[in-house]
């Protein structure tokens, strides 16, 4: 039986939920269904992966996210979503401090585990945060959520009404590796040493980079989504967070975004900590992990090093994100790296993703910042480099049609 959220849910309220795989679609579901009902709400939705909410339902609910990942990007073209450019590691803050209002919070919950609490399961991101400000707390209890260790979270928390489901979480399909994708990894992982702390995003340059470090010996995990392509690695004795300065023994991760077997990896394992973002984007937690690499993505990066990891073709879809977070604390860490690992070009080699200037979109990671940039053709060391020196090895490693033009116009750089 469906739950009567008018009971609940105000006109005019601002409402909260559990993004990505583990977004409580029971919940979000009803919700749409009786918006009507209710009346007109907002919501802070993160990252989606249903089809739960359609350009149509801006009729009845103004949504917010803090990026275009996932299937925001078709509501943000839409107009039916707005974005706030936000760092992860200032959102449960923001919700906190009421700077992102939370009247209603919706979660999904795994049943009770051995400890005999329910936990959040596989997402820890800032629902936490949202849950202690909010007026009202709502949720769904799947029996196909895996018990995390993450039920210490909800000490003193009052869940003001619930629903009972049992239904297949959202999956994340693997991404599809390619040549491109391989050689990038390769000149990747020459950055990655034994014992490395390492944080990567999801993609197939991810998982191509974690495909090819069998041969690494005792590295860590602190990151703020773990992917399927870890399990192997774990498995094989390579990933054993045997020496990290800070949750020595643990892969520390914000969500588990991936296949069922990933969240089955997730059920009870004590060797898994999943953290909110306030937690593992921190800085002061993040530089003081020896060897910290952080792994990272961009839509295009320009000759001196500024990335634009939002914009591309005209549209909104990446985030601020964890990028900034990671990376600066990267720099701050002893022995840490950041790489910005990226194809030199789209697809059919037109386009490059290296320019000359970020002309189009945001500037989401300063030049100030820069460590190392790869692409098939190579890396580009960055740091401590004058804009002379970027400029030559960003030339370096764009796609060989593209580097006489990039040459034409470094001149603007540099004369």
């Amino acid at each position: 039986m469906e739950i009567d959220l008018s009971q609940y849910i105000r006109s005019g309220d601002a409402i909260v939920w559990t993004q990505t795989t583990a977004e409580p679609l029971t919940l979000t579901e009803a919700l749409i269904s009786q918006r009507h009902t209710i009346g007109h709400c907002s919501a802070f939705i993160g990252a989606t992966y249903s089809h739960t909410l359609q350009p149509e339902y801006k009729d009845f609910l103004h949504l917010s996210s803090f990026g275009g990942f996932g299937f925001n990007s078709r509501l943000i073209d839409a107009h039916a979503l707005d974005v706030i450019p936000l760092h992860c590691s200032e959102i449960g803050a923001m919700i906190t401090k009421g700077v992102i209002p939370c009247d209603v919070a919706m979660l999904q919950l795994s049943p009770l585990g051995p400890d005999g609490k329910h936990s959040l399961g596989i997402s820890a991101d800032y629902m936490i945060e949202a849950a202690r400000r909010a007026r009202v707390v709502i949720a769904e209890v799947n029996a196909q959520m895996p018990w995390t260790d993450t039920s210490s979270m909800m000490e003193g928390l009052t869940i003001h009404a619930q629903v009972h489901s049992n239904r297949p979480l959202l999956e994340l399909p693997a991404a599809r590796i390619g040549d491109t994708e391989k050689k990038i990894a390769h000149i990747a992982t020459s950055y990655i040493e034994d014992r490395a702390v390492l944080e990567l995003g999801l993609g197939a340059i991810p998982e191509a980079i974690l495909g090819m470090l069998s041969d690494r010996r005792d590295l860590g995990i602190h990151t703020g989504v773990l992917g399927d392509a870890s399990i192997e690695l774990v498995k094989q004795g390579v990933i054993t967070n045997a020496f990290k300065s800070l949750d020595t023994g643990k892969i520390v991760t914000a969500s588990l975004l991936g296949s069922q077997k990933l969240y089955e990896f997730g059920r009870e394992n004590a060797d898994l900590a999943l953290r909110p973002y306030a937690y593992t984007h921190a800085h002061h937690n993040i530089c003081r992990l020896q060897d910290f690499t952080a792994i990272n993505s961009a839509i295009e990066v320009d000759l001196t090093g500024q990335v634009n990891a939002e914009w591309a073709n005209g549209r909104y879809v990446g985030a601020t994100g964890g990028l900034v977070d990671f990376v600066r604390g990267a720099l701050a860490a002893r022995g840490g790296r950041s790489i910005i690992a990226l194809p030199s070009t789209t697809k059919d080699t037109s386009t490059s993703r290296i320019v000359s200037q970020i002309q189009h979109g945001p500037v989401t990671c300063l030049r100030s910042d820069a460590d190392v940039v790869v692409t098939e053709w190579g890396a580009a060391e960055l740091r401590g480099k004058s804009v002379a020196e970027r400029t030559r090895a960003m030339i370096a490693i764009a796609h060989p049609e593209h580097r006489e033009r990039l040459e034409r116009e470094s001149h603007v750089l540099i004369d």
